[in-house]
């Protein structure tokens, strides 16, 4: 899907699919993609060890098959939002925001690059552009691209609807890892008090129009966040879905072997991946 097409549909309220690119780098792997059904990736440079020129190798690939190409920024300095749009990306995923500042500079940063300097800080601070004209340009340059916010914290959470109102914001992100971290439940995804911070960010980003993105690793947690009112669907990751298919392909062929066969020793399938 590209971006105009996937803004408009989550505009509307209609669901959309991708993933996390975490660990794949090879162009071979355009084969695979080409048949996934993904309507947008999200290509990871806060953990992901990738240089700018494997990002936009990465970005320009899934942008040749039609899949919407979004960066996660290795933090919250607007430098990164520049360089994922000069890398070709569709937009971007600002992790662990928690002040208006941060939110506003980075959105700022992708509505107006190239703008920079002392225009830039004025368009920041005051909305004021270096003329009508200026704004007109990069309104037009920008309108396809996409702005994701990450809440991750308790803080972000507990302001998330000033947060929103503070930009143009097109999506919200919660990182669960981060998430229950911060509010002193590792990683307990089921825990009630997780499950009511994603009521509150969902229903504050739904009050004002904006989808929220959840990035669960699982069938039944990625349910749950649907139910609960995600509609800008991240599931799992490149890695996660290869080890799962793995783990759960070779299980079967296990229980083949063993009904025909007899005995065949046991293996336990282990989640050997860091959830980010």
């Amino acid at each position: 899907m590209k971006p105009a097409a996937l803004k408009s549909a989550l505009r509307t309220g209609t669901p959309v699919f991708g993933f996390m690119i975490s660990s794949t780098a090879s162009m071979r792997w355009g084969r695979v993609f080409a048949g996934s059904t993904l309507d947008f990736v999200v290509i990871d440079s806060e953990h992901g060890s990738r240089d700018r020129q494997l990002i936009a190798d990465t970005v320009q690939q899934m942008q040749s098959l039609d899949i919407t190409a979004i960066v996660r920024t290795p933090n919250t300095d607007p430098v990164f939002v520049a360089m994922a749009l000069d890398a070709g990306a569709d937009g971007v995923l600002v992790p662990y925001c928690e002040t208006l500042e941060e939110v506003r500079a980075c959105c700022v940063k992708l509505r107006t690059h190239p703008l920079k300097g002392e225009y830039y800080e004025r368009v920041v601070e005051t909305g004021e552009y270096p003329s009508e004209k200026s704004r007109q340009y990069l309104d037009a340059r920008h309108k396809d691209h996409i702005f994701i916010m990450g809440v991750e914290s308790k803080p972000a959470a507990d302001h998330v609807g000033d947060m929103i109102d503070c930009a143009d914001i097109d999506g919200v992100f919660i990182g669960p890892n981060d998430m229950t971290t911060s509010l002193g439940i590792p990683d307990e995804v089921e825990n009630p008090i997780y499950i009511d911070t994603l009521k509150k960010v969902i229903g504050e980003a739904d009050k004002r129009g904006v989808p929220t993105m959840i990035h669960q690793q699982t069938i039944p947690t990625s349910t749950t966040a649907i139910e609960l009112g995600a509609r800008f669907i991240m599931h799992s990751s490149d890695a996660g879905i290869l080890l799962r298919g793995v783990q759960e392909e070779l299980a079967q062929l296990r229980q083949v072997v063993k009904d025909k066969y007899g005995d065949v020793a046991s293996v336990k399938a282990e989640d050997t991946l860091d959830v980010v």
